[in-house]
């Protein structure tokens, strides 16, 4: 039999139990009893806190799940723990597909990854094909030369002018024949080949873009991230990093429906790209847009991204279907320095966290961090 955890929810002996065991903590009330310190009773709470968790949700207890439910708890991944707050207010329930989500950011990435695979074998294959083609056609012209020099043979042993004119004339037929068929095939091949490098290079440049909004995406970001790190520091230039997030956006879907939300985001999307021609935008994710400001340090970086907020707030936006009012749209941001963090992980954690702060204080607002 289980027990009531403190916040209601019953936890099994194969879930919750064997998990604080695997810790060495063994139950709770004797580990509870055993250790007197503080350290231990966090220890002992936050395990508690990441038990509940798993077993409220029904998610499986897996090394990923174990280091996102310890992200979400610790709030070390505010941008998750902040969405998983908001989830469940909403009485909307934590599945392992929309966990996994948030964590990939999109499943067209893995769609289109597989589709690239599936090309790029394709693509194999049928140079595999051309190949053989051509060894086939290196074979025949052997074959035909070797043919061609027993038939020289034969004439300079022959005494019948027609039977040595007889055999070339069938040697040539076959060899034009195969010939013909060799043409063929090496044709269908160079076609198939032509196609499937031009699906490959479209399949290429699918999978660094955004469909609904035409911004790249959060892998092509990574790319650009890359090389503007690398040329402003060369330039000695500020480097800037913000996370925008659109306010509300759940209530917005809630309530006019998805296409409504989309039209909502391409609207953000389209603000986020206006702002400047050395303002890298990309959209990381659901209604989450990452941007790098080249040349502009932290002050003129967050009153270009504040200003472009302003505008935003000022527009009204209307449900194109029901005709009725959606009202002002407004989005949150968080800005940090680039060059103030070791990798590009270190920076989104920093715009995150100031992002977290702007919604933490009221929202359409920008923090940096």
């Amino acid at each position: 039999m289980g027990h009531e955890s403190r916040i209601g929810v019953r936890e099994d002996e194969a879930g919750g139990t064997r998990l604080w065991r695997l810790f060495g903590l063994g139950t709770r009330s004797n580990d509870r009893h055993r250790h007197g310190n503080s350290r231990i009773t966090e220890r002992a709470r936050l395990l508690e806190d990441i038990t509940e968790f798993l077993l409220r949700h029904d998610l499986p207890v897996s090394p990923d799940n174990l280091l996102r439910a310890h992200a979400i708890m610790t709030k070390s991944n505010l941008r998750l723990a902040n969405k998983v707050i908001e989830r469940e207010e909403a009485g909307e329930p934590v599945t392992q597909s929309w966990l996994d989500q948030q964590i990939t950011g999109s499943d067209t990435t893995d769609t289109t990854s597989s589709n690239l695979d599936r090309l790029a074998r394709e693509l194999d294959r049928s140079m595999e094909r051309f190949g053989e083609s051509t060894r086939s056609a290196q074979e025949a012209a052997s074959d035909y030369g070797a043919q061609l020099a027993q038939q020289t043979e034969m004439v300079a042993n022959s005494t019948s002018e027609e039977d040595v004119v007889a055999s070339l004339a069938q040697v040539a037929r076959a060899m034009l024949d195969r010939t013909r068929e060799m043409e063929a095939q090496m044709k269908k091949s160079d076609e198939e080949a032509r196609d499937l490098r031009r699906n490959l290079a479209k399949a290429r440049r699918d999978a660094t873009i955004d469909h609904l909004t035409n911004l790249p995406n959060r892998r092509a970001f990574e790319d650009v991230f890359k090389s503007e790190w690398m040329a402003a520091q060369a330039e000695m230039e500020p480097l800037c990093l913000a996370l925008c997030d659109i306010d509300f956006f759940k209530a917005v879907n809630d309530t006019h429906g998805h296409d409504t939300g989309d039209r909502v985001i391409r609207a953000v999307a389209q603000a986020l790209d206006r702002i400047s021609d050395s303002c890298h935008v990309a959209r990381h994710g659901g209604e989450e847009f990452v941007l790098l400001f080249r040349g502009l340090d932290l002050a003129g970086a967050s009153a270009a991204l504040d200003a472009a907020r302003e505008r935003f707030a000022a527009r009204h936006f209307v449900d194109k279907v029901s005709g009725k009012a959606i009202g002002g749209v407004t989005f949150s941001g968080g800005l940090t320095d680039v060059f103030a963090h070791p990798d590009l992980s270190s920076a989104l954690r920093s715009a995150d966290e100031a992002l977290y702060r702007a919604k933490e204080a009221g929202r359409n607002r920008v923090e940096v961090a």
